[in-house]
């Protein structure tokens, strides 16, 4: 199975789905000549043209709302955000219209729209650029919300958001767009809401989505290696729709769990999974569920500052051994 970078298999993914459905479109800033900031859509404008890859002007509002209206009446958009921390300006477009048209219009009207973008820290790009929104998306009816943590993920959870007739948030992260995967060459779906076993465990349960699920996977080696606890690696893959099932087998396997995301920490993602082990696995539990997150602060500008800003092997460790 070939290895391919992760930037690579949502451009594959994009291709792949243009090339299906006539009705698929990308929008965003710098997407098409340019070939996008991050090179995600690389080639693809020369390769299917300006009706399909549009350049946009620097106005989230405007070509969120523009794509959410083409979407109503058929077409597919997928719409780049350079950063998420952008979808700010358009909280409107996104946030009150295209979560709640489908339900407004007694289901008659879906808005298959998919906006996609990284949604991370750790690139030492301040406080306006480095939020993390997913617990944001996720609170909102109407909405799905995918954050894929490596390349083979992202590929089949694209296409299976690109199909999907509601909106759905993909967050990626920019540190993952230069690392390589395994990533078959057939085409394959994976579908929103199951998570995934990184890594089987007996001891505790690691949970996490998007890099952090690879901070997990790191930390569970030295774990195993320096302490002998065999630590399980849960890969939540969306937060809406939440795999609850896969969540509460693991903890009911390993009776203790450390939830682990760059949300901050008062009403994130974390918050809320918790929540939900303490009402129907509390029984299970050994030790009290723990959280490591992002620093309840605005994004840190200096890199090692940020470094420990948000969640990373040594605090992930540290937090282990608290429990065991």
């Amino acid at each position: 199975m070939p290895q391919i970078l992760y930037r690579k298999a949502l451009n594959d993914a994009f291709a792949e789905e243009l090339e299906r459905d006539e009705n698929v479109v990308l929008i965003g800033e710098e997407i098409a000549e340019y070939n996008g900031a991050y090179k995600v859509t690389e080639g693809l404008h020369a390769r299917f043209g300006d009706r399909r890859v549009i350049d946009t002007p620097i106005s989230e509002a405007a070509f969120c709302g523009l794509g959410i209206g083409a979407s109503m009446l058929g077409i597919r958009p997928v719409i780049e955000l350079m950063f998420w921390s952008f979808s700010y300006v358009a909280f409107d477009q996104l946030f009150n219209n295209a979560a709640t048209v489908r339900y407004m219009s007694g289901g008659l009207i879906n808005v298959p729209i998919v906006v996609r973008g990284p949604a991370n820290g750790g690139t030492n790009v301040g406080a306006t650029h480095s939020h993390t929104p997913e617990n944001f998306a996720a609170y909102t009816p109407g909405l799905k919300v995918v954050c894929p943590s490596n390349a083979y993920d992202a590929k089949g959870l694209m296409k299976s958001a690109i199909r999907d007739n509601d909106p759905v948030f993909v967050m990626e992260n920019t540190l993952l767009y230069g690392q390589k995967w395994e990533v078959p060459d057939e085409e394959y779906l994976i579908p929103i809401g199951k998570a995934d076993i990184k890594r089987e465990g007996a001891d505790i349960s690691l949970i996490a989505h998007g890099r952090c699920v690879i901070t997990c996977l790191e930390a569970a080696k030295v774990l195993e290696e320096d302490y002998e606890i065999d630590a399980e690696v849960l890969d939540l893959r969306s937060i809406r729709p939440l795999d609850q099932e896969a969540i509460l087998n693991s903890v009911r396997k390993t009776n203790r769990a450390v939830l682990v995301d760059e949300n901050k920490p008062f009403c994130g993602t974390g918050a809320q999974i918790a929540a939900i082990i303490q009402e129907h696995a509390f029984d299970d539990l050994d030790a009290p569920v723990k959280r490591v997150s992002s620093l309840d602060a605005p994004q840190i500008y200096s890199k090692p500052l940020e470094d420990e800003m948000i969640p990373n092997v040594q605090r992930i460790v540290r937090t282990v051994r608290e429990i065991l």
